[in-house]
């Protein structure tokens, strides 16, 4: 699937922000769109956080999830980089505005917020009031929140948790920490769209695994009974390219000239 299921308005502004899919955005954007959990591996800058989150994206301005409550929770153990999540994610949402506002339809509101150790309690308590619809946050903060009086409400409507730079906590307690809080959140909005990403994780099928974890079932006979949750694993083996120039000051450039020609072998 390259573009095909998403809404025409997003097509248009992704083709003019983007024109064509990554090698990763390709192959992955269907399990994610039937609603699969999955394990996404590619090089660093081939486009795996568009790829986790645009279809999010679409439901939400397409009305398909309701606002005011979190339906995205973003975890990464970086707290630099959830800030530049939070950065990142200001252009999708206004481009994607603008498509919706020039087809007449104005976009519903997408809230994105962040929580970490260095939020400030106002913020804290902003975030418990009006939940945002996105929610970018850190295993720590997760654990706190899914521990807190208003975990229920704030997680009651979640759809997807996307779990980035997993291969960054798979081995470490962080990790322990991180997957306990996810499985704790089932308790919370019942089973939920699980998308990893990693650059450079292995081996794939373990970490595919642990992503997904167990999921409870209790039979006729009211014995509790596990299965796994199956995960898809979706790598863009697709080389990395490089685009290298070397430039010099005007000033540098010359003086490098003149040696040039100065020069004897």
């Amino acid at each position: 699937m390259d573009l095909d299921r998403f809404d025409p308005r997003i097509r248009a502004w992704f083709a003019a922000r983007f024109g064509v899919p990554t090698d990763i955005q390709r192959l992955a954007w269907a399990p994610i769109a039937q609603g699969r959990h999955v394990l996404l591996t590619a090089p660093t800058g081939s486009g795996k956080t568009l790829t986790a989150f645009l279809w999010a994206l679409e439901q939400l301005a397409t009305g398909a999830w309701e606002e005011g409550t979190t339906r995205v929770l973003y975890v990464s153990p970086l707290k630099a980089l959830n800030a530049d999540i939070e950065r990142n994610l200001v252009e999708p949402l206004e481009g994607i505005g603008q498509a919706f506002r020039a087809a007449g339809s104005p976009l519903p509101r997408i809230r994105v917020a962040m929580r970490s150790g260095d939020t400030p309690p106002a913020e804290r308590q902003r975030i418990v009031r009006q939940r945002p619809e996105i929610l970018i946050t850190t295993p720590e903060s997760l654990n706190l929140l899914v521990n807190s009086k208003a975990g229920p409400a704030l997680f009651a409507g979640l759809r997807t948790v996307i779990l980035d730079e997993i291969h960054a906590v798979a081995a470490t307690k962080r990790g322990t920490h991180l997957m306990t809080a996810v499985d704790r959140l089932v308790l919370l909005a019942g089973e939920f769209q699980r998308v990893a990403l990693s650059a450079t994780v292995r081996p794939l099928e373990r970490i595919a695994h642990w992503v997904g974890g167990f999921r409870l079932e209790r039979g006729a006979d009211e014995q509790p009974r596990y299965f796994r949750r199956p995960v898809t694993i979706v790598e863009s083996r697709q080389p990395k390219r490089y685009d290298v120039s070397v430039r010099f000051p005007p000033a540098v450039a010359a003086l490098a000239g003149e040696n040039r020609e100065g020069a004897t072998l």
